[in-house]
């Protein structure tokens, strides 16, 4: 029988990567966070900080356990300072080239042979990343949502050789001990969420591109007429254009239908850096 995950390691300290870790260790859980090189140590320890901060202005953390909980996070530039760890989660950008690198990196200095090596890929078919291990059977897809403290949802993916009790470790930590509620996905790129959601929001974009409607029309209809909490081109801006066409680029690859393919104005619009929210320029100004 497997010990209970007291240790977890976190690769990337972007939104997704903290957003986990913070969870995590409000959770009672030991977390080390590694972070893309010494130089973003420090910003990455500020970052945890902040959104520790933000919670316990919210009410949602009680101001005495913030330090506590700070204590129980370390950020590193070095993965080998994940060799104790039983759980790691990978959430680096949409790069399969990174993460494969990574995942190779993992099953060299992960010590704990029963260890859970997850991806919090939101499209690349978890089976491709297995592979890049010696332990095929203990990888396994975890894909939660921005914001992490937020969202209540997590996929799990077992690839074609992910053992069925590592499956089931992984959501039992996330329903268990992190709150969560779990659907469990096959193995496709896009998984159930973003295999739905990809193609509504690239319609959006058609949509605007053909000059039917403007970006605020298109918006105001989905949020008055069907009831959407928010509009789909305030959606991609707040996910990022570049995360929404790297993941649209993974459908398109594994089912080749038109409806997964990034527009011309996505695809411009990346080049150009207007990725949204986090540029501060998307298809709104938030500048």
């Amino acid at each position: 029988m497997s010990a209970p995950v007291e240790r977890v390691g976190v690769v990337g300290c972007g939104a997704m990567g903290t957003g986990f870790a913070v969870l995590c260790a409000r959770n009672g859980r030991t977390v080390t966070v590694v972070s893309s090189s010494p130089a973003t140590v420090s910003r990455g320890r500020q970052r945890l900080r902040e959104s520790l901060e933000r919670a316990a202005a919210k009410g949602k953390l009680p101001a005495g356990d913030l330090d506590a909980v700070l204590d129980r996070l370390s950020v590193t530039a070095d993965l080998a300072d994940l060799a104790g760890c039983q759980l790691v989660l990978e959430a680096v950008p949409e790069d399969l080239d990174l993460k494969i690198e990574i995942f190779s990196q993992l099953d060299k200095v992960v010590q704990d042979p029963d260890a859970i090596l997850a991806s919090n890929t939101s499209s690349i078919p978890i089976i491709r990343l297995a592979r890049a291990t010696a332990r095929g059977s203990h990888v396994v897809g975890m894909h939660f949502f921005n914001p992490v403290s937020v969202m209540p949802l997590v996929e799990i993916v077992a690839s074609l050789l992910t053992e069925d009790r590592i499956r089931d470790r992984a959501q039992e930590f996330a329903t268990t001990v992190l709150g969560k509620e779990a659907i469990v996905s096959g193995d496709r790129a896009g998984f159930v969420v973003n295999a739905l959601l990809i193609p509504y929001l690239l319609s959006a974009v058609r949509m605007l591109e053909s000059g039917f409607a403007t970006a605020e029309d298109i918006d105001h209809g989905m949020l008055r007429g069907c009831g959407h909490p928010m509009g789909p081109l305030a959606l991609v801006d707040m996910i990022g254009l570049d995360t929404v066409g790297a993941v649209a680029d993974a459908l398109f690859d594994e089912f080749k239908q038109p409806l997964y393919a990034p527009p011309p104005l996505l695809s411009r619009m990346i080049d150009g850096g207007m990725l949204g929210r986090k540029s501060g320029r998307g298809f709104f100004d938030y500048s």
